[in-house]
C-alpha cells in the first residue's frame, strides 16, 4: 500500500465524490478514478457503492480507514517530533571516496551532529566513486567533475597534493605505488608518469594502501593533503609539494538545494574543506 493511495480512500470518503477528492488533495479526477480502481483490485474487495450520485463507503472500506486513521494519527506526531527539534530536521546521505569521508569528514562530524540533534547523516562510501542518483545520494563530493547530470555541480576546492620518498636512498630503487589507467588524467598520475619510474609494482585506487607503503620507507607514492598529515613529519621521508592540485567538486540534487538541512550540510562539507586547505 502507498500512503498516498491511502489518503485518496479518505479523500472520497470525506468528500464523497471524486471531484471533491481530487480539489482536496490537488490531483486530476480521472487520477483518482484509477488509483482507486486499482486499489480495489489490489484489495480484491470493493470499497465505495454509488448511492444517490455519491461514494459511500463499504463495510470494507470502513476498516481499511480505521487503520487510515491510525496512520494519519502517528504521520502527525512524527511531525511534532520533527517540530520539536532546533533548527533543521533532516537525513543526509552523502556519498563520497573512502579517504574522504573517513579523513576529512568523520573526524569533523561529531560537532556538525552535536550542533544540529535534528540532522542525520548517512556516508555512503566506495574506493571509487558512489552512484549519484536521486534515490541514492543526496550530496556527493566528486574528485572529477561530471560531464553532465541533472544536479547542481560546484566546485568545493582544491586539495594540495605531496610526492613522497625515502630520505635514505641506500636500500636500493623504491616501489612505485602508481593509480590504475583509468586515472592517468588526474594531476598524481601525470606527476609520477613525468618521473618515468621503472620499479611500478603497486597499483591501486586506495590511498590507505599506497600510504602503508609510504610508510615502509621503501616505496614512493603521491597522496592527497588530507590522507599524509603524519608522514609529513616523518624524518624518514622526504615529501614533495605538486605543482598542480586535485580539484574538488560538490554535487547536490536540484530539489535540495533550498532545504534547510542540506544547507546547513553544505556549508559544513565546505568548511571541512576549507580546514584542511585553506589557500
Amino acid at each position: 500500500m502507498n500512503w498516498d493511495d491511502l489518503r485518496i480512500i479518505a479523500a472520497v470518503r470525506d468528500e464523497g465524490t471524486y471531484a471533491g477528492a481530487s480539489a482536496r488533495l490537488r490531483i486530476d479526477e480521472t487520477t483518482v478514478g484509477r488509483r482507486l480502481a486499482r486499489i480495489q483490485r489490489d484489495l480484491g474487495v470493493p470499497l465505495f457503492d454509488a448511492v444517490d450520485g455519491l461514494r459511500r463507503p463499504t463495510r470494507h472500506c470502513e476498516a481499511v480507514l480505521e487503520h487510515v486513521g491510525a496512520m494519519a494519527a502517528h504521520a502527525a506526531a512524527i511531525d511534532r517530533i520533527k517540530e520539536s527539534q532546533p533548527g533543521p530536521v533532516g537525513r543526509l546521505r552523502i556519498a563520497s571516496t573512502n579517504a574522504v569521508a573517513e579523513e576529512l569528514l568523520a573526524p569533523r562530524a561529531i560537532n556538525l551532529l552535536r550542533d544540529h540533534p535534528g540532522l542525520t547523516l548517512q556516508f555512503l562510501t566506495s574506493s571509487g566513486n558512489v552512484k549519484f542518483s536521486r534515490w541514492q545520494a543526496d550530496l556527493a563530493i566528486r574528485l572529477r567533475k561530471p560531464e553532465k547530470g541533472d544536479f547542481t555541480i560546484s566546485k568545493l576546492g582544491d586539495v594540495r597534493l605531496y610526492f613522497f620518498e625515502p630520505a635514505d636512498r641506500s636500500g636500493g630503487e623504491p616501489i612505485a605505488c602508481v593509480y590504475p589507467d583509468e586515472l592517468d588524467t588526474i594531476p598524481e598520475s601525470q606527476f609520477l608518469r613525468a618521473k618515468r619510474l621503472t620499479n611500478v609494482r603497486c597499483i591501486t585506487d586506495n590511498v590507505r594502501i599506497i600510504r602503508t607503503m609510504i610508510q615502509s620507507h621503501q616505496a614512493v607514492g603521491v597522496l592527497p593533503e588530507h590522507s599524509c598529515t603524519a608522514l609529513l613529519a616523518d624524518r624518514g621521508l622526504r615529501a614533495t609539494l605538486l605543482s598542480k592540485r586535485r580539484d574538488v567538486w560538490l554535487l547536490v540534487q536540484n530539489h535540495l538545494k533550498r532545504d534547510a538541512a542540506t544547507r546547513v550540510t553544505i556549508d559544513w562539507v565546505r568548511h571541512c574543506f576549507r580546514e584542511v586547505s585553506p589557500g
